[in-house]
């Protein structure tokens, strides 16, 4: 089966820079199902993607992109699925690889930052995403998608950008000086100031740990998503925090998360396997 950006089997192999880990578990997720999905859809609809990055001015293809098979769990709990990505994102940090961690749910983001932990002695989370996840334990679980940036706290500074939705009790432990609200990103953007970015750079250590939730997006741009919320990011903004953060700071391994595919709306699909090339492209152009 193809693996992703469909590219030449020279180009891919165990030993590629770039690691791209599937990880289709959807056990938690509370409103529309279908996240196990997003993994192959990715996959499938980066096969039209140009190889050539144009605000890279590269392709990338010559350090390596290689597939993994999908990790598999059917516990219900993703406690037990954690120390499966723990494992494959380890190994590739252990080799100097660039893992890329296909979700899934989001709960998929704790094992691989839980490898990041091993891996490194300070380092920074920086969650581009609709949602907080700050809740300690949700519906009996540590680690339901509502709870990675509580389990991420645990290991690494946070710092929290997009956000338009969270519980009551999560705003007394979130530290209100790294979230930077979705209201407050809209108005910065609509007023042409990006000075927020650089205020996120600071507040980041030198290596970083990037997860986006693909709700992060407005659903006008990205509707194919589990919990869709209004007012969210558009392209270009995600894009330039991505661009100034990898220049200024070591992006490890990074994660995109929560693609519901929907028949009816391709552009979704694309859009996120696009958005998971363009990171990547812009961490190995400063590697």
């Amino acid at each position: 089966m193809p693996g992703f950006l469909d590219i030449p089997d020279e180009y891919t192999h165990p030993s590629s820079r770039v690691q791209i880990i599937p990880v289709p578990y959807d056990a938690t997720s509370t409103y529309r199902k279908g996240a196990d999905k997003g993994p192959q859809a990715m996959i499938d609809a980066s096969a039209q993607i140009e190889w050539f990055d144009i605000e890279t001015d590269a392709e990338h293809l010559s350090q390596g992109i290689h597939t993994q098979p999908p990790i598999t769990c059917s516990a219900t709990d993703p406690i037990e699925l954690a120390p499966l990505v723990r494992a494959r994102v380890a190994e590739a940090l252990r080799n100097s690889q660039l893992p890329v961690v296909l979700g899934g749910e989001h709960s998929v983001s704790i094992g691989a930052i839980e490898a990041m932990a091993e891996h490194c002695d300070r380092f920074s989370v920086l969650q581009i995403d609709a949602h907080g996840d700050t809740r300690d334990t949700y519906h009996g679980s540590t680690h339901n998608h509502a709870c990675v940036m509580a389990r991420a706290r645990e290991h690494a500074s946070i710092v929290q950008v997009g956000i338009r939705a969270i519980d009551s009790e999560e705003l007394t432990h979130m530290d209100q000086d790294r979230v930077y609200f979705g209201h407050e990103v809209d108005l910065w953007t609509r007023t042409h100031d990006l000075s927020w970015m650089d205020r996120v750079i600071d507040q980041l250590e030198d290596t970083v740990y990037l997860t986006i939730d693909l709700d992060a997006f407005d659903p006008s741009i990205l509707p194919s998503t589990g919990t869709p919320e209004p007012g969210g990011m558009d392209w270009f903004t995600i894009n330039e925090l991505v661009r100034r953060v990898t220049k200024a700071r070591k992006v490890v391994a990074f994660d995109v998360v929560e693609l519901c595919p929907n028949p009816n709306h391709h552009a979704s699909d694309f859009i996120a396997a696009k958005l998971v090339y363009r990171v990547m492209s812009e961490i190995l152009s400063n590697t």
